[in-house]
């Protein structure tokens, strides 16, 4: 068991723009500026995913080298990629989905449902709660500035009242390198330009408030297959104070460590450098800067270890508990390494 690189993995002709931005960086080049006029509808690379697209059986799942689907070697050796006391708690379930989204286009105002709402309506143990890590700057709205009665929301969506939307929300400027939660049930729209690793809940569950001028069927497909009249009890209608949100940029740039504590329920994520270090467990790792290595310990082998793995910007890499404990290092005289460790919650 050792870590493995991962291609990318991006669902065909999505509702909205992007895609760009992420062949830039994972080729490491630097990133182009937003294009309205880009046609690439591929702004999503599911990371070392076991989740599917809601509805579909395979679409999303990750693949590894060996041509295996990720969940399917997850399956067959649950303790050597997530760790014993992993499997102890939560079962063969990794708990945890990472993309990359980059959002060539601003996207809709939508809300993904909790754990209470998910298990009552859909029979799922996941609700959606989700995290961004910020690689490009961006605006972005979050949550209502007032109360909002379930009438005033329902003419919103029934009508598509974007500016009455958009106007109750929040709007955020936020940098490269800031770290914000997005509990379920907030009303949020992610702006155009914006590049961000995103953390969340194993589930594809979103509802649409706003669908105009996408290319979706919204009164068919933004609802979960509920119907807007339960689908719509999952938005978190309360008003959020400006202090409020401002704390849901839990990290600003530099931060190095954790940077979700507020999220810890649901999952972890770190910027780590040189002479950090993880201890055993499942991991998916997105290099954001630099070149280093990866230097895995207490494999098992005679003598401890293995040969250290190369990284370097825009590499995502899946790293199973079975590799043991990882401290990250430079190499030479190259660019300092800097990366985005995100892992499932504590068991």
């Amino acid at each position: 068991m050792h870590p493995v690189t991962l291609a990318p993995n991006q669902p065909a002709d999505r509702f909205y723009r992007g895609g760009e931005r992420i062949a830039a960086f994972r080729d490491g080049a630097r990133l182009p500026a937003p294009d309205a006029s880009a046609l690439l509808r591929t702004p999503e690379d599911w990371v070392g995913s076991c989740t599917t697209l809601f509805g579909e059986r395979e679409l999303g799942l990750s693949r590894l080298p060996d041509g295996r689907l990720l969940r399917e070697a997850v399956e067959a050796d649950p303790v050597a990629w997530l760790g014993a006391a992993h499997v102890q708690r939560y079962g063969a379930d990794v708990g945890l989905l990472v993309k990359l989204l980059d959002a060539g286009e601003r996207l809709p105002v939508h809300v993904h449902p909790d754990v209470p709402f998910a298990r009552e309506h859909l029979g799922l143990a996941h609700g959606k709660t989700e995290a961004w890590i910020v690689l490009a700057p961006c605006r972005v709205g979050l949550g209502f500035t007032r109360d909002v009665s379930r009438e005033e929301l329902d003419r919103w969506v029934g009508e598509q009242d974007v500016a009455g939307m958009l106007g109750a929300m929040h709007h955020l400027e936020v940098s490269a390198g800031d770290a914000v939660l997005v509990p379920a049930g907030t009303a949020h729209a992610i702006g155009a330009g914006a590049l961000v690793v995103e953390l969340q809940e194993p589930t594809d569950l979103s509802i649409l408030m706003e669908w105009q001028d996408f290319a979706i069927d919204g009164p068919r497909d933004g609802h979960l297959g509920l119907g807007f009249p339960t689908a719509l009890g999952a938005v978190d209608r309360r008003a959020s104070s400006a202090d409020d949100v401002r704390a849901l940029v839990q990290a600003r740039a530099g931060t190095r460590g954790e940077l979700l504590p507020g999220g810890a329920a649901f999952f972890r994520a770190d910027r780590l450098g040189a002479g950090d270090a993880w201890p055993a467990g499942f991991a998916v790792v997105v290099v954001t800067h630099g070149v280093g290595r990866l230097v895995g310990h207490g494999s098992g082998e005679p003598g401890g270890g293995v040969e250290p793995v190369e990284v370097t910007v825009g590499q995502t890499l899946l790293v199973p508990a079975a590799w043991g404990d990882v401290t990250v290092e430079d190499a030479g005289d190259a660019e300092p390494v800097e990366l985005v460790l995100c892992r499932p919650p504590l068991p």
